[in-house]
C-alpha cells in the first residue's frame, strides 16, 4: 500500500501548545501543519480522538465514534458566533504539561454557553448543517448523546449501575429518559457537531498543504461506553452486564505480567451474523476522518488474548480466534482500498503475518526493539521491508534519548556495533537511521526530534496515572530543526510534494 516514500511526525493534538489547558484544534494546530510543510514532512500521526475518562487514555473512550470535546478550540467558536468574546475563559496555560481537569472545568461550561447561544441565535444555514450532521450520524450519535446525558444524571456511575430499565434499554424507558434529558442530549450533539466541524476543517487545511493525517483505531472499546451499552449482544457479558472475558496481552517486552486492559472481548460469531455492521460503520467513519489509519493491536483480528475477568493480571488467558480475513474481505468489498497500517508488535505468530500480508497492510518497525538479539531481529534496518512504517519509538516507548541513557555499556556497544556508528548524537543517530530505512514511511515522535529525556514520554504501559499530559513549547521548533528535517527528507527521497492549487 505504501508506494511513495514519506516521513512525518507523531504528535497527539493534546500535546499542542495554546491558551487552553490541553492542546486543541486552534491556531497552534494550523501552525504545526505549517511547520511540517516547512520541514518537508508529509504525514501527521495522531492518537485516537475519542472522549476519555479516568487516566485520560485515548485508547479507553466512552465511544468508538465520538470526539473528545476537550479538544474543541473556543476561539474558533467566537469566530462562528457561538461564543461572545467575553464567553471564552481566560488563558490557563501556554506551556508545561496538559491539565485535563482544568480543561474539563473551563471548556465544558463554555461549550454549554455556546450550545445555548447556538440553539437561540444560530444562523439558519448553520442550524441546517447541524440538523444534517445529526441525521447522517444518527447511527451512533443518538446512543452516545443519550448515554452521556444519563451518565451525568446518574452521577457518572457505570451504566450497569443505572436503573435496570434504562441499563437494559427497555423501549419505554429509552423514550422516557430521552424526553427528560432532551436539553442535555442537544448539548452533547452540539459538542460532536462542533468537534467534527473543527477537525474536518483542520484536515482539509493539512491535505491542501500535502499533509496526510494518520489516525489511530483502537481494536477494543471500554466496558463503560456507549458502544457496549447499545450493543450488549456483541460482547462477552454476564446477566448483570459485566464483562466475563477481557482483553490484554500476555507477558512481553513491556511487562513481565502482561497487560490486562480490561476491555470486554467481542462475540465475533454474533458480529458475523449481521455482516459485521458495527465494524463496517466504524471503519467507514474513521476513513472519512483520516487519510491513513493505524489499527492498534492488529493481531487481535487473528486471535485475541482472552483473560477471565476475575484474573488480576494477564498471565492467565487463552488465545481466542477472530475472523479477520472475513472482516477485511467485507471491508474491501464495501470501501475499496483500505489505507490501513497494522500495529503488529508483540507476540506475532505466522497467522498474524499471513493476515497482514494477504491484504497488503504495512507493518511497523521500532528501532528501539532492534538491538537486543541477533541479525535476524525483524526490527533491524537490514530486515525492513518497503511496505512498512519505521519508528524510532512509539507513544508507548521511552523517548529515544531516555532509552539510550537507560542502556548499560554492553547495550550501547551492541547498538554501536549494529549501526557501525559511534552514536555520539542520540537521538539523531536513530532518527537518521529511520529516515534512511527502505521502509517507505518513517514516523518520528516529536519528543525525539526535540532530543527530550524520559520525563517527556507520552505513556508508560502498566502505569495508570501521569500519562498523556506532555506538551511542547512551539518556540523550540526553530530554523535549525526545520533545516535538519528538510535535509534528511530530501537526501532520503522523502520530501513533501505540495499539491497544485485547484
Amino acid at each position: 500500500m505504501l508506494t511513495q516514500r514519506r516521513s512525518g511526525i507523531l504528535l497527539h493534538p493534546t500535546s499542542l501548545s495554546g491558551s487552553q489547558a490541553i492542546g486543541s484544534f486552534g491556531k497552534e494546530a494550523y501552525a504545526f501543519i505549517d511547520f511540517l510543510v516547512a520541514a518537508q514532512q508529509s504525514v501527521w500521526q495522531i492518537l485516537p480522538l475519542g472522549p476519555t475518562g479516568y487516566g485520560n487514555c485515548p485508547y479507553s473512550s466512552f465511544s468508538a465514534f465520538a470526539g473528545n470535546p476537550l479538544l474543541i478550540n473556543l476561539d474558533l467558536l467566537v469566530n462562528t458566533g457561538d461564543l461572545g468574546s467575553g464567553d471564552s475563559p481566560e488563558t490557563i496555560v501556554k506551556t508545561g504539561n496538559g491539565d485535563f481537569g482544568a480543561a474539563a472545568a473551563t471548556i465544558l461550561p463554555a461549550l454549554l454557553r455556546a450550545s445555548n447561544n447556538f440553539k437561540r441565535n444560530g444562523s439558519l444555514q448553520r442550524q441546517q448543517t447541524f440538523a444534517a450532521f445529526c441525521a447522517i450520524q444518527d447511527y451512533w450519535l443518538d446512543d452516545y448523546a443519550l448515554f452521556e446525558s444519563i451518565r451525568a444524571d446518574q452521577q457518572y456511575r457505570g451504566w450497569q449501575q443505572w436503573p435496570d430499565e434504562i441499563s437494559n434499554r427497555q423501549p419505554a424507558a429509552m423514550a422516557e429518559w430521552g424526553d427528560k434529558l432532551q436539553d442535555s442530549i442537544f448539548q452533547h450533539k452540539y459538542q460532536q457537531f462542533v468537534f467534527f466541524e473543527q477537525w474536518m476543517a483542520l484536515k482539509r487545511y493539512a491535505n491542501s498543504k500535502g499533509i496526510k493525517i494518520l489516525g489511530d483505531l483502537p481494536i477494543f472499546v471500554a466496558e463503560d461506553s456507549a458502544d457496549v451499552w447499545a450493543n450488549r449482544d456483541l460482547f462477552y457479558l454476564d446477566d448483570k452486564n459485566r464483562a466475563t472475558l477481557v482483553a490484554g496481552v500476555p507477558p512481553d517486552y513491556f511487562s513481565s505480567t502482561g497487560q490486562r486492559w480490561g476491555n470486554p472481548l467481542y462475540r465475533w460469531e454474533q458480529m458475523e451474523t449481521d455482516d459485521f455492521s458495527w465494524w463496517r460503520a466504524r471503519f467507514r467513519w474513521n476513513l472519512e476522518l483520516f487519510d491513513l489509519l493505524r489499527v492498534d493491536h492488529f493481531r487481535g483480528f487473528s486471535a485475541c488474548w482472552a483473560i477471565p475477568a476475575s484474573e488480576p493480571t494477564a498471565i492467565q488467558g487463552d488465545w481466542m480466534a477472530a475472523p479477520g480475513e472475513q472482516l477485511f474481505t467485507r471491508l474491501l468489498q464495501e470501501l475499496g482500498e483500505l489505507p490501513i497500517i497494522a500495529e503488529d508488535l508483540g507476540i506475532i505468530t505466522p497467522d498474524v503475518t499471513e493476515l497482514r500480508d494477504q491484504f497488503g497492510f504495512p507493518g511497523m518497525k521500532i528501532l528501539q526493539f532492534a538491538f537486543d538479539s541477533g541479525w535476524d531481529n525483524p526490527y533491524l534496518p537490514a530486515n525492513h521491508l518497503a511496505n512498512s512504517v519505521i519508528y524510532t519509538g512509539t507513544h508507548d516507548n521511552d523517548t529515544t534519548l531516555g532509552w539510550w541513557n537507560s542502556l548499560d555499556q554492553t547495550g550501547r556497544q551492541r547498538v554501536q556495533d549494529f549501526l557501525h556508528n559511534g552514536c555520539n548524537n542520540m537521538p539523531w543517530t536513530l532518527i537518521e537511521t529511520a529516515m534512511a530505512s527502505v521502509a517507505n514511511l518513517a514516523i518520528i515522535p516529536l519528543q525525539d526530534i526535540l532530543s527530550l529525556p524520559t520525563d517527556s514520554r507520552m505513556n508508560t504501559p502498566g502505569i495508570a496515572d501521569g500519562n498523556w499530559e506532555w506538551r511542547f513549547n512551539p518556540k523550540v521548533l526553530d530554523h535549525r530543526i526545520i533545516e535538519k528535517l528538510k535535509e534528511l527528507s530530501q537526501v532520503n527521497n522523502r520530501n513533501l510534494c505540495i499539491p497544485a492549487e485547484m
